[in-house]
């Protein structure tokens, strides 16, 4: 079946990389397994190796694996959304992610007060500066992460993605989002995915957001199985 996992083996391998990353890190890196494409096994086995914590890129996708039983259901897993966000896509949202982490914009960080009060938010950073990419610029940080906190937002950090294929463009954006989250005194730095976690790890990442590394190649098209 497209999409398939082996769930043991996907069990094994999260526990294998949690536990490295922790040792890795004293303890300072957590791992996010990223979902997307995959079918809900895959959410059933980020449960069985002990984490409560999932990241899924589309909305719909998310709000269906979220309410299949085998996905756990309302209250058994924090979701993260970490793809695109659409504003007209909070609503539905509200009340089921636990950590918004795509917020790249005031328009953003007003919807999300006015749906989801005291909502758990991370900026998202581009210091790339690739066509299409979400992101602000580093240099909107600041009144970003200041007008969420005004509108009791709890800004627990930042996010960003590396420079595709370049280790060193990577580790220069890695640095200088962990530095403004240091300068900001946010405690949450998500950074680093299958081919850069490394990287991220060394420049002080506090979450990864892994999937092929954990659950195999991605499908092309996710299937509701």
């Amino acid at each position: 079946m497209n999409g398939s996992i082996d769930l043991a083996a996907a069990v094994e391998r999260i526990e294998a990389l949690s536990a490295d990353l922790a040792k890795r890190s004293s303890g300072r890196t957590r791992l996010l397994p990223v979902t997307k494409a995959f079918p809900v096994a895959a959410v059933e086995a980020v449960r069985r190796a002990g984490l409560q914590e999932v990241g899924e890129n589309y909305a719909q996708e998310l709000l269906v694996k979220h309410e299949d039983p085998v996905g756990g259901g309302p209250g058994d897993m924090a979701w993260h959304l970490i793809g695109r966000l659409q504003r007209n896509k909070v609503r539905r949202l509200a009340g089921i992610v636990a950590l918004w982490q795509t917020i790249d914009r005031v328009e953003l960080l007003d919807e999300v007060a006015r749906r989801d009060p005291a909502a758990r938010v991370l900026v998202q950073v581009d210091a790339v500066g690739l066509p299409g990419r979400g992101g602000c610029t580093p240099g909107e940080v600041e009144g970003l992460v200041a007008h969420g906190t005004d509108l009791g937002l709890d800004v627990r950090g930042l996010m960003t993605v590396g420079a595709p294929g370049e280790v060193d463009a990577t580790r220069r954006v890695f640095t200088t989002v962990a530095d403004l989250a240091e300068r900001l005194e946010l405690p949450e730095v998500s950074m680093g995915m299958t081919d850069d976690f490394e990287i991220a790890i060394d420049c002080g990442s506090t979450l990864v957001r892994v999937g092929r590394a954990l659950f195999g190649e991605r499908p092309t098209a996710w299937q509701h199985t």
